[in-house]
């Protein structure tokens, strides 16, 4: 079609620099639209100037990260494909376990975006903004030079960093849960791989079965009742998911080489010959990690392994069969304790199999430790779980995945209710500050005043990480809560996820504020003052009680709850953890899977404990 019977030559006749200004009213979706109207609109759309906007838009890195971003991907289409894919990645993620605090931020890297988990931690005498913000990589999502998605999970196991690839099985632009899975697919005759069904489905429906009579179908149809049969990683039996992730993980994995080891994001542009320096750094970086990922250890010459027979982020099932022929050599995966699950007897992958044929005899229990099966007929919790050999038919190829789904969550005072199961990971719901609702967001800091000062009895002090959120009580008074989401004590105090101070801002405090002064000496001006109850031993850890206090807010940007009775006082300050953890100091990993969700029900510090140990293969307890 041509450009006048379209009707675009009043756009085709605006500059480049004007069209990209117009394309901002426009979504990406809009400019692909636009493209199929005729060949000169194609033509225009394809400016880079429009797409640099359409990046620039998406809000996730500033206009000059955008610029050196693009020497990593083909275009800035392809940059913004990217952009969009991984920005609702971005924010506070966090789990139930350990009690102390995990807290998982997603934050850009370079192309890239990069899970870190902040370390619980003392807060040293150079304080919050200064003192090095202690911090271990959980995964990276890469793009590659076409803008689609690579994902890394990092782990460390017998002194060894590694890599371990998977794929990025979607991501839902309102996710709220992230999850580390094992997927099985099919391979068709155009090396195309058909993905099982979202694991989040949990539909009771019958699954269809193919028979004889199918064999007038298409190969369409017939993939798709072929998809229709897979089984979702998310009903097997705990222990089965936890097997298949050690036994995939172990085979998968990759030595991260000197350079991989290297800075995961930029530093700040004040100076900017180190910030180049860093720029080429990390560039090199990406051009390593985009050759481990698709040749594999030891194969990164792309010269000297043009073609490859297998793909280094997925195992044949014939692998993993072998491996159960072998169970002496996989034993020592298999027998890892993770502390989330107690059997009293451990069976290797054969023994699976050779139970799952037993079962069709009709000569053994059901797997996973449940109940033999009754002559009344099966009852519904022997169909709970699906079988594991049911799992392993769904496809011939099995690897890593992560998929970031939306689901319905119920929660209490901001802290999402979690499956305690689940190798997930599940989102903070951040609100940036607004009239009415000035102090929502991320504060953190210490017990004592002045804040931040270490005394000499105490040379450091536990840092808090608290997320304020607003409610309203039933007689429609708007309430602000403190809820803890990190706590960097040696032993926990206060259950992860409770109000560590809950004020009434329609009340105010006629309390006087103790403190004259601040830590530079300076007069302390309060600018208002709450009434609210603040956390206190109750019935027990799990049901903390509460006690009187008041909030103030003090000029300088700082936050300060104090116990009526007690007098002790908890000073906090807004955080801006993208900035700490650029200038922050990385510590090892955890084993890849408790590395990115620990499930263990543990009280103490056990991420600087590992990071402090040689060898962390077993799950702390």
């Amino acid at each position: 079609m041509g450009s006048d019977s379209c009707g675009s030559g009043l756009l085709l006749a605006l500059p480049d620099d004007l069209f990209a200004m117009v394309s901002r009213s426009l979504s990406p979706r809009d400019l692909c639209n636009l493209c199929l109207c005729c060949r000169s609109l194609f033509s225009l759309v394809a400016s880079e100037k429009v797409w640099l906007t359409q990046c620039e838009m998406t809000g996730v890195v500033p206009y000059g990260d955008l610029i050196e971003w693009r020497r990593g991907i083909s275009s800035y289409k392809a940059l913004c494909r990217f952009l969009i894919t991984v920005k609702p990645l971005l924010g506070i993620w966090v789990h139930q376990n350990p009690e102390l605090g995990n807290v998982v931020y997603v934050m850009p890297g370079f192309v890239s975006v990069v899970g870190c988990r902040i370390i619980p931690q003392e807060l040293g005498p150079l304080g919050i903004e200064d003192g090095p913000l202690l911090w271990a990589a959980v995964f990276e999502i890469i793009g590659d030079f076409d803008g689609s998605t690579v994902f890394f999970l990092h782990g460390r196991e017998k002194e060894n960093d590694y890599f371990y690839p998977g794929l990025l099985n979607g991501i839902e632009k309102n996710c709220n849960v992230l999850l580390l899975e094992v997927e099985a697919r099919e391979q068709t005759s155009g090396s195309k791989l058909v993905h099982a069904r979202s694991f989040i489905d949990h539909s009771d429906k019958e699954q269809r079965t193919i028979c004889r009579s199918d064999s007038g179908l298409s190969r369409s149809q017939k993939l798709v009742e072929r998809s229709e049969l897979m089984v979702p990683f998310s009903r097997l039996a705990f222990g089965d998911r936890r097997r298949l992730l050690e036994i995939v993980t172990s085979h998968v994995r990759l030595r991260a080489p000197n350079l991989a080891r290297g800075p995961l994001f930029s530093h700040s542009r004040n100076d900017e010959e180190s910030f180049h320096k860093y720029i080429m750094l990390l560039f090199e970086r990406k051009s390593l990690l985009m050759k481990l990922y698709k040749l594999g250890e030891g194969n990164i010459d792309l010269k000297a392994a043009p073609e490859l027979t297998s793909d280094p982020t997925q195992l044949e099932m014939s692998e993993i069969r072998k491996s159960l022929d072998h169970s002496s050599a996989i034993s020592g995966v298999l027998n890892v304790e993770d502390g989330c699950a107690q059997v009293a007897k451990r069976k290797t992958f054969s023994g699976y199999f050779r139970d799952s044929f037993k079962q069709i005899l009709g000569k053994s229990s059901s797997m996973n430790g449940s109940r033999p099966n009754s002559k009344k007929g099966s009852s519904s919790s022997e169909n709970k779980y699906a079988q594991l050999h049911d799992f392993l038919k769904s496809g011939d190829k099995i690897g890593l995945t992560l998929l970031a789904s939306s689901v319905k969550l119920s929660s209490y005072r901001a802290w999402p209710n979690m499956h305690d199961s689940r190798f997930a990971l599940y989102k903070l719901p951040m609100r940036a500050p607004t009239t009415g609702q000035e102090y929502a967001g991320l504060w953190g800091g210490t017990f004592g005043w002045p804040p931040g000062r270490p005394s000499e009895d105490k040379p450091g002090k536990a840092l808090f990480f608290l997320l304020l959120s607003y409610e309203e009580n039933e007689v429609g008074q708007r309430l602000l809560i403190a809820t803890k989401i990190l706590e960097g004590t040696h032993y926990v105090l206060h259950p992860n996820g409770s109000a560590m101070f809950i004020v009434n801002i329609d009340e105010p405090s006629l309390d006087p504020f103790p403190w004259d002064t601040d830590a530079d000496s300076l007069p302390v001006v309060i600018q208002n003052a709450f009434v609210g109850d603040g956390i206190a031993n109750g019935y027990g850890f799990r049901y903390p009680g509460s006690k009187p206090g008041s909030l103030y807010v003090i000029q300088g940007g700082l936050l300060a709850f104090m116990w009526k009775e007690s007098k002790a006082i908890l000073t906090l300050q807004r955080l801006n953890l993208q900035e700490l953890l650029k200038k922050g100091e990385r510590v090892p990993a955890l084993p890849p899977i408790a590395n990115f969700s620990y499930l263990t029900k543990s009280y103490s510090n056990v991420f600087a404990g590992c990071a402090n140990t040689t060898n962390c293969l077993a799950s702390p307890r």
